[in-house]
């Protein structure tokens, strides 16, 4: 099992000293959320709060995890990086690869592209993206990227995209996996068929147990059933040594850390301090306890 902290949209001044506490601590990795705005006006629908509305986003501080994540790398030494979940579908394919291709080599096999499909229409209307056949963008956008990462010329014909074949230079000779975010049916699917893991937010040990069940059965659909699939969770599960054997035995492979649940519509009064404080005592009480420490 790895352990990956969820800094919960802090204040930009507090990511460098949380990532140097985490690493210190013993944590294996850290995650960056994703909001491109907020609008002033539009659907207020947001799906993992209890009341299902996005108001308490307003104002709410989001770094661009593109820019945060080689600042953050290069003032530590261990630590992996992901994204959990940049909004792939409301991005160019292309500008992403080369995003992605240029941190990789640059931060090694240190980081890994969680993505998923903004549920606001506004977000593609701020970046000039329509709305409709957004599943089916995320899919060709997810093949694209993967192509490109070869460093050989890829070209692609789909219903979205049509690019001519091109290359990137430099690509990472390692593999980035490319993890896929949501609870709906078709974003397991899409884990199962595209991804190289999957990501949760918010589920229980049984809600856990039933996704990852479902995208074991479209592995084996899609004749991917072979080969390291990771699955990362955000669940109070992860705060026990029971939960965790639980958790393993389920199949989940990375628990992702908060201490605060981004979602209720609280505003973050957290002291830094506080939060090392809570990120040493998960290290003591729960991480060295669990590897044998």
């Amino acid at each position: 099992m790895k352990f990956t902290y969820h800094a919960t949209m802090c204040a930009p001044d507090q990511y460098l000293p949380l990532a140097l506490a985490t690493e210190e601590a013993g944590f294996d990795g850290f995650t960056f959320p994703d909001s491109i705005c907020y609008p002033e006006e539009g659907s207020d629908v947001y799906p993992y709060n209890d009341d299902g509305t996005r108001e308490f986003l307003d104002g709410v501080p989001f770094l661009e995890p593109f820019v945060a994540i080689p600042y953050l790398a290069a003032r530590t030494e261990k630590l992996h990086y992901t994204t959990s979940v940049i909004k792939l579908a409301i991005r160019q394919p292309v500008i992403v690869a080369k995003q992605l291709s240029s941190l990789a080599v640059m931060l090694g096999d240190r980081f890994a592209l969680g993505v998923g499909i903004s549920p606001w229409p506004e977000d593609f209307e701020a970046c000039q993206i329509p709305w409709e056949k957004r599943g089916k963008r995320m899919d060709e956008m997810m093949e694209i990227i993967s192509g490109l990462m070869s460093g050989e010329y890829f070209g692609y014909e789909g219903e979205i995209f049509n690019i001519a074949p091109l290359k990137l230079c430099p690509v990472p000779e390692h593999h980035i996996p490319l993890l896929v975010g949501g609870h709906a049916k078709p974003a397991l699917r899409r884990a199962a068929r595209l991804g190289d893991g999957w990501v949760s937010a918010g589920s229980s040990l049984d809600e856990l147990q039933s996704m990852i069940g479902q995208i074991e059965e479209f592995r084996k659909e899609y004749n991917r059933d072979t080969g390291e699939f990771q699955y990362h969770a955000m669940t109070e599960a992860a705060y026990s040594a029971q939960g965790l054997d639980d958790l393993t035995r389920a199949g989940v492979t990375e628990v992702i850390i908060a201490f605060r649940n981004p979602y209720d519509g609280k505003p973050d009064t957290q002291s830094l301090e506080e939060k090392i404080g809570m990120i040493n005592w998960y290290a003591e009480n729960v991480i060295k306890p669990y590897r044998g420490a």
